[in-house]
């Protein structure tokens, strides 16, 4: 399988992961790899809270879909 990316400007390299939104394959050029916590429900009496564990969740996104997730981060 062939980068999408790369494909679309003439070049041709290996996909080594998969959009997980979109399904496009990705070379190691163009993958965006992110890190999801994982939390923990603890019951408090009549509520909840929540705790964040070490070991965190990987996420492969293209470009297209990284932008288009972070898109709202750091406007006020």
């Amino acid at each position: 399988m062939v980068c999408y990316v790369c494909a679309g400007e003439g070049k041709r390299s290996d996909a080594v992961a998969i959009c997980i939104l979109c399904g496009m394959a990705l070379c190691a050029e163009h993958v965006v790899r992110e890190e999801l916590p994982v939390l923990a429900r603890l019951h408090t009496g009549m509520g909840e809270t929540r705790r964040e564990l070490p070991e965190r969740l990987p996420r492969f996104l293209c470009p297209a879909c990284s932008r288009a997730l972070h898109q709202a981060e750091g406007e006020a």
